[in-house]
């Protein structure tokens, strides 16, 4: 491994590889930052930049700085326009946006930046150190166990959802579970609910509906409620860019468990950075104080931090069955798997032996990549942060204008604009009537998965008999017990403690 990493040094340090790292990095940064441009379109688009470099470990270098550049920069749009293009960040608006909509749009895009920078490091040393053994550990991962997972990931929901509204929590998770049936089926390949409309026949796009249930009605808010618009504000928010020490010490813990938690996730082929970040976010709501909780969704640094530091982690852990078994782990792995093959490099258990060089410097390159992200974002918070500034007849055209855009080029036809406009309005009601969106977001991307897998499990054992069968997955589905019903149990004591209380005096 020594030696691995020393030859890995002396590639990663080389002149062009360090510009590779820093190109990267930049273009993934504000391709990240626009709503609808994610890491995947990008990165399809640099393969035929990076195969004509020539040399494989400069390429790949340069298509994983744009990657998690693009993961580092997706939290800006998340944050300051409530308008998340990419799915690993949804959870990022929860805080971020109601923390930039009291003034502090500095801090939150510092805190993220700092998140961001810790989950990315942490994960690169994780995959530096357990790269080999982890490898082993995501072969055990079948089917039946990523159904259990999937189901771990729609528990959370509690976490998503405010006093009283674990009801109405409930009933937006099965409204986007039922959403992600619409398309061709897991059984068999056959069109579904599409009401014989021929572009439904691949289901709904994530990004038309993550633009819908955040960024339309967000538009449509500030043409109806003139109270909403933050001008005026934008010199104190520019200026608001440190965090305080208690600020510091509330989340540095929380970067800590999240970092770790998002790296294993991203271990699994299949998981990936959304799920990391949804359940980072609904660990640490779970395990917060009861007033600490009731900040969650109103602009908590601890909430912003934990989605943040979990999905760069994520990111970095998903290089580990990418490098180490040639499994893509994501779309956008997948997609870099491609440009490995295309670059006659074979990725697998061999690839350590056989080219180390190449297999470290993206390792090493990954903590330069983070360092440089950090170096390059922290300046440019005051400047980034000025579209707060802008007035609110101008801010609305330019949402609207992100958010049609970032539905159009993600299925490149009209008629999901037809279906953005539909689904916006129809959030929009939503929201007037408390209806919290993210869980039907979170139901929505796990539905596909869990479809999927619980089908291919129920065929490879003849029916339900896998959650007996594998031990491993009667424990994720304990789990996911516990997650749901652990937050009802503690609202329960706190409510029996209060009326003690109350009856004592």
């Amino acid at each position: 491994m020594l030696e691995g990493i020393m030859v890995g040094l002396g590639t990663a340090f080389s002149l062009t590889n360090l510009l590779m790292v820093i190109g990267g990095c930049l273009i993934g940064t504000f391709i990240g930052m626009l709503p609808g441009l994610g890491p995947m379109s990008i990165i399809a688009i640099m393969i035929p930049v990076a195969i004509s470099i020539g040399d494989p470990s400069a390429a790949l270098i340069l298509l994983a700085g744009v990657y998690y550049g693009a993961i580092f920069g997706g939290s800006t749009s998340s944050i300051l326009i409530n308008a998340p293009g990419v799915a690993s960040t949804v959870a990022t608006s929860f805080d971020g946006y109601p923390l930039a909509r009291q003034g502090k749009a500095g801090k939150a895009l510092t805190v993220a930046a700092i998140a961001s920078f810790s989950g990315g490091t942490i994960g690169a040393i994780l995959l530096m150190i357990f790269a080999p053994a982890l490898a082993t550990v995501a072969l055990l991962f079948h089917s039946a166990e990523y159904f259990a997972l999937m189901v771990v990931g729609l528990s959370a929901i509690a976490a998503f959802a405010g006093s009283g509204q674990v009801g109405k929590a409930l009933l937006m998770t099965l409204l986007g579970l039922i959403m992600a049936t619409v398309g061709e089926g897991a059984l068999f390949n056959m069109p579904r609910f599409t009401m014989g409309v021929m572009d439904l026949q691949s289901g709904f796009g994530f990004i038309t509906l993550a633009m819908a249930m955040f960024a339309l009605p967000e538009a449509m808010y500030l043409v109806l409620d003139p109270s909403r618009s933050n001008t005026g504000g934008g010199s104190s928010e520019i200026k608001d860019l440190r965090i305080t020490r208690d600020e510091a010490k509330a989340i540095t813990p929380v970067i800590g468990r999240q970092s770790i938690q998002g790296f294993l996730i991203g271990v699994l082929p299949g998981a990936g950075a959304t799920i990391a970040s949804f359940l980072g976010y609904a660990v640490e709501r779970n395990i917060a104080s009861k007033e600490e909780q009731e900040q969650f969704g109103k602009g908590s640094v601890k909430g912003l931090a934990a989605p943040e530091s979990a999905n760069n982690a994520a990111c970095t852990g998903s290089f580990v069955p990418l490098l180490t078994l040639g499994i893509p782990g994501s779309g956008t792995t997948a997609i870099l798997l491609g440009a490995l093959i295309a670059l006659n490099v074979s990725p697998g258990p061999r690839l350590m032996v056989d080219e180390p060089q190449i297999f470290w410097a993206v390792i090493i390159s990954m903590y330069l990549g983070n360092l440089i992200l950090l170096i390059l974002n922290l300046p440019l918070i005051p400047y980034i942060a000025k579209i707060l500034a802008v007035p609110r007849n101008y801010l609305i055209p330019f949402i609207l204008f992100f958010t049609l855009m970032g539905a159009y080029i993600g299925q490149n036809n009209a008629t999901e604009l037809l279906i953005l406009v539909g689904l916006g309005i129809c959030a929009t009601v939503l929201r007037f009537a408390d209806y919290p969106l993210a869980p039907l977001l979170i139901g929505f991307i796990l539905g596909s998965m869990l479809e999927d897998n619980f089908a291919r499990s129920m065929q490879l054992y003849d029916g339900l008999g896998f959650i007996l069968e594998r031990p491993m997955t009667l424990g994720l589905l304990a789990l996911a017990i516990i997650l749901v019903v652990l937050p009802s149990y503690r609202a329960r004591r706190a409510r029996l403690r209060a009326e003690g209380a109350a009856d004592a005096d």
